[in-house]
């Protein structure tokens, strides 16, 4: 699970800009896990949850994609495996290179805000045992995005607090984590909310 040598959450961005290059093609999930590393889970995680809290969260069936993406991750973080797997139905899956640098473009100001305060802290949450705890948070999570799709922007607000644990944990924000992990645990009030008010 050691991404302690992982990017900066600005360095993330410019390696998914520089995969999507200036051609109108479409980049394949292998690709962009190919490009930050098999053994970036966190990296990763934050990748695609940063793309289903864009603009391109707008693409039908991206925020069960994504939520499909991370629960597969995180089930390899709770077992302890060095380096990520995704099935192939899963690699295969593209997304145009277009819609990928608008949603680099359009995270860019609030990642490089966010990015200046994420420093190394409270690290003790992010080894075992501890680290188990929100990392099931953040499974239980991913089960329910498919059904967010109904809910006007909750699929979004869900990537986003998927990328706040990614972004403590890459980061070694610890505080962070404990962040994400109370706006998680919020997360099906508002959903209950939403229906009740209805």
């Amino acid at each position: 699970m050691s991404d302690t040598d992982g990017p900066t959450l600005d360095g993330v961005l410019d390696q998914m800009e520089n995969l999507s290059g200036g051609d109108d093609r479409q980049i394949t999930v292998e690709e962009i896990i190919n490009c930050l590393g098999k053994h970036s889970f966190a990296s990763t995680i934050l990748a695609f949850s940063l793309i289903s809290t864009s603009p391109a969260s707008g693409i039908p069936g991206v925020t069960a994609f994504v939520g499909l993406v991370v629960m597969f991750l995180v089930v390899q973080m709770i077992v302890g495996r060095d380096s990520l797997w995704l099935p192939g139905f899963v690699m295969r899956r593209d997304i145009a290179a277009d819609k990928l640098r608008e949603g680099v473009k359009w995270l860019r100001r609030p990642v490089r805000f966010v990015d200046r305060f994420l420093h190394e802290r409270t690290t003790f949450l992010l080894h075992r045992p501890w680290i188990y705890l929100p990392l099931i948070m953040v499974l239980l999570l991913t089960m329910f995005m498919p059904f967010m799709e109904i809910v006007p922007t909750s699929g979004s607000i869900a990537s986003a607090m998927i990328a706040i644990f990614a972004a403590g944990y890459l980061m070694r924000d610890g505080r962070v984590v404990i962040l994400a992990m109370i706006l998680m645990s919020l997360l099906p009030v508002g959903v209950a909310w939403f229906f009740i008010g209805r």
